[in-house]
């Protein structure tokens, strides 16, 4: 197949008819449950529900990933031009014949199909959701009932961002799994749930007349500090699952029977380069992958014990004590999850669970940002005395 018909919009009209089709079920549920409810309490609803199905989809794209779907058509947006594998037949019998265990399957060519139908089905209720609080928005300025303005900057920064990610999505298929790219569609992936996160919180803010707590500065840092620790980590594991460096380190804690095995870290950390070669096409060594793999293992240390503290620090907080046992119990799950994988040798289940815990830990972190502020410096007791002398006089 040569680069231009990579790229084949025939079936795009097909593709976006399936979309929308599968957008109306919810949005139809989520109006008609809501029908007398105000409109930040839709749009809340609406949102939770348009979460629920990103956080979906991206489990589903780990299962597309792990199962080497991820070329089961080899062009976008369609399959072989067709708007789904049942009109690809031919070629896909083809395909397989010439590579029996190669990334064409018509089994594989489903997954990877169903999973662009997915996206854009959570497309369409994106941009619905965009247009819905901007709708709200002019009737609320319309009306001025006092109640906290809505924003319409969250849904139409969801709305750019979703159609970012489906061009990271493309240039996947046409890269031929190109690891920055997927690295990148990975955490694209977190961007958009974080964004369809903080419009939850928010619209169930203004709902319920409910303001973020106010916490210490100190605790507001970890917060902040064990966040970010968490995307660097997560882009080290999109990094070692796309390089298929999971199975370098077949041992715990040691690796290859070494508290520092021989590792590569110029090649494994060379970001720009085709799968399983360096950037000058020769192929990476396994002391790279080594590389990859101990890395992630050793920075996973690193955020166990930030999600810790803050855990701990939570907990003082009333108002933040649910934040608080999720991170606890989904850091167990990326625990377990990521010691099956080393273990057990990679099984699908685990491998999935460890992709969809990142996830779920990225969405709870963002919760608590949304739920808490930094409280204002107090004045100390002395200050507070002076000015009481200098009113009096």
């Amino acid at each position: 197949m040569d680069t231009a018909s990579l790229y084949d919009l025939t079936p795009i009209a097909w593709l976006l008819a399936v979309g929308v089709l599968l957008a109306l079920g919810p949005l139809v549920w989520v109006w008609r449950r809501n029908a007398g409810a105000g409109p930040a309490r839709r749009l809340h609803a609406l949102t939770v529900l348009t979460l629920f199905l990103t956080f979906d989809l991206t489990l589903f794209g780990a299962f597309t990933r792990l199962t080497d779907s991820g070329l089961g058509c080899p062009d976008w947006p369609g399959c072989y031009g067709n708007a789904s594998p049942v009109g690809a037949r031919h070629e896909i019998a083809m395909a397989q014949a010439a590579q029996p265990t190669g990334p064409v399957t018509h089994g594989k060519a489903w997954v990877e199909m169903i999973h662009r139908y997915l996206a854009t089905g959570v497309g369409a209720l994106i941009l619905a959701l965009a247009v819905a609080t901007w709708i709200a928005r002019r009737r609320q300025r319309a009306t001025d009932t006092g109640a906290r303005p809505l924003s319409a900057w969250w849904p139409a920064a969801t709305l750019a961002w979703v159609c970012l990610q489906g061009a990271f999505g493309a240039l996947t298929v046409t890269w031929k799994l190109f690891p920055a790219i997927v690295t990148m569609h990975l955490l694209g992936a977190l961007v958009l749930l974080a964004l369809l996160c903080i419009q939850a919180v928010r619209y169930q803010q203004a709902s319920m007349q409910r303001a973020p707590t106010a916490v210490p500065a100190a605790l507001h840092n970890l917060l902040v500090a064990t966040t970010a620790l968490l995307v660097l980590q997560v882009a080290l594991g999109g990094w070692v699952s796309t390089n298929y460096a999971v199975l370098a380190c077949t041992q715990f804690p040691t690796c290859q029977d070494s508290w520092w095995p021989p590792m590569n870290f110029a090649q494994g950390f060379q970001i720009w380069r085709h799968l399983g070669e360096t950037a000058d096409g020769a192929p990476i060594d396994f002391a790279a992958l080594t590389a990859i793999h101990y890395v992630h293992r050793l920075m996973a240390y690193l955020v166990f014990i930030a999600i810790a503290m803050l855990v701990r620090s939570l907990l003082r907080v009333p108002a933040l004590r649910a934040q608080a046992r999720w991170l606890a119990g989904l850091a167990l799950l990326q625990l377990a999850t990521g010691l099956g994988n080393v273990l057990l040798g990679w099984p699908l289940a685990a491998a999935v669970l460890h992709t969809g815990g990142a996830a779920a830990l990225a969405v709870v972190l963002t919760w608590t940002l949304c739920e808490s502020r930094r409280e204002r410096a107090a004045v100390s007791a002395g200050a507070a005395a002076r000015r009481e002398r200098m009113e009096a006089a």
